[in-house]
C-alpha cells in the first residue's frame, strides 16, 4: 500500500465514523477532497454546502457547483450575509472570525433541516500552526476537520485530489476577496467588485495564475504577482494599459510590489503576539488570508 493509499483509507475511515455530515465546499482543493471522501464514505448521507456572498470571487460558485456534480455529492447553496455585520465590515484583525461564524451558523440550519450530524471543513494539518482565524469559529460550532485530524498536509491533499481525478488538484489558493483589503479599511461591495475585476484583468491579460490586488487607503492598489512577471507589468505599453484599466475600476494609485506574491501578506501588519494567540487558539481568531 502506497502512502497515498494509506492516507485515503485513514480519511475514509475518519469520515465514515460520522453518521452523516455537511461539508463546507468552496472551489478549492482541500474542501473538494473532503467532499469526495465524504461521498465515498457516506454516500447520500453526505451533503456539500457552499456559501455565496459578495466576498466570493467571480466564477468560484460556478466551479463549486461543477465540483459537486463531478464528485456526485448532493449540493446546497446558501446565501451568507457577513457584510450586514458591522464587526465584519469594519475590517479589524478579527474579520474572518465573523465570516466563519456566519457560514457555520447558516450551515447549522441546513444540517438541522436535513438531519445531518456533523459539520465538516477542509482545514489540513499545515493549517494548525498557521495564522488561521476561522479555526476558533469552527471550534465554537463543533466543526470537524478530518484532514487535520488525520495529519494530512497540503501537499498530500493535492496528491489525493490528483489520485481522485479532481480538476482542482493544482489550483492556487483562492481566499475571499475581503482578505485583500488592508485592516482598518472598510469592506464594501464596491471595493470587493473593484478587486475582483482587477484580478480578473491580470489573469486574463497577463496570464497570471497567482496574483493579488491589495486595497490600501486612498484607493491604492498594490499588485502582488510572480517575481518573473514584474518586468512585464512595469513595461511601458503594458504599464499604461494596466493603469488606465485600474483607474477605470476606481483605483487612484496603482503600484507593483517588488517582493512579488505572498499569501497573507497583510498579516505582516498584525502584531506577532496577536498572530500567536490566534494560531494557538488562546484567544479569539484574527483576520488573515487563505481559507481562514
Amino acid at each position: 500500500m502506497t502512502e497515498i493509499d494509506s492516507l485515503r483509507v485513514r480519511l475514509l475511515e475518519r469520515i465514515g465514523g460520522y453518521a452523516s455530515c455537511a461539508v463546507a465546499l468552496s472551489a478549492g482543493v482541500d474542501s473538494a477532497v473532503v467532499a469526495k471522501a465524504a461521498q465515498l464514505a457516506l454516500g447520500d448521507q453526505a451533503v456539500a454546502v457552499t456559501g455565496s456572498s459578495a466576498s466570493l470571487a467571480q466564477g468560484e460558485l460556478e466551479q463549486a457547483v461543477e465540483l459537486a456534480r463531478l464528485i456526485g455529492i448532493r449540493h446546497e447553496i446558501i446565501l451568507t450575509d457577513e457584510l450586514a455585520n458591522r464587526e465584519y465590515t469594519q475590517n479589524a484583525p478579527d474579520r474572518c472570525f465573523h465570516c466563519k461564524t456566519e457560514l457555520y451558523t447558516e450551515m447549522e440550519q441546513v444540517a438541522q433541516r436535513l438531519g445531518l450530524a456533523v459539520l465538516v471543513n477542509g482545514a489540513n494539518a499545515d493549517d494548525l500552526g498557521d495564522y488561521r482565524p476561522g479555526m476558533i469559529a469552527a471550534g465554537e460550532h463543533s466543526v470537524a476537520s478530518p484532514l487535520a485530524e488525520c495529519g494530512i498536509t497540503k501537499d498530500q491533499v493535492r496528491q489525493l485530489a490528483a489520485a481522485w481525478g479532481l480538476p482542482v488538484w493544482d489550483k492556487p489558493a483562492t481566499p475571499c476577496l475581503s482578505s485583500r483589503i488592508a485592516y482598518g479599511e472598510e469592506v464594501t461591495p464596491e471595493r470587493l467588485a473593484m478587486i475582483d475585476a482587477a484580478e480578473r484583468y491580470l489573469r486574463e491579460e497577463f496570464g497570471l495564475r497567482e496574483v493579488r490586488v491589495r486595497y490600501h487607503r486612498g484607493e491604492l492598489a498594490r499588485i502582488e504577482g510572480p517575481a518573473e512577471a514584474i518586468p512585464r507589468l512595469c513595461a511601458g505599453g503594458s504599464n499604461a494599459r494596466l493603469v488606465e484599466h485600474f483607474r477605470g475600476l476606481g483605483f487612484r494609485f496603482i503600484t507593483v510590489d517588488l517582493e512579488g506574491f505572498r499569501s497573507g501578506s497583510l498579516n505582516e501588519l498584525v502584531p506577532l503576539e496577536v498572530r500567536g494567540q490566534a494560531a494557538n487558539g488562546d484567544d479569539r481568531p484574527h483576520g488573515g488570508e487563505r481559507n481562514c
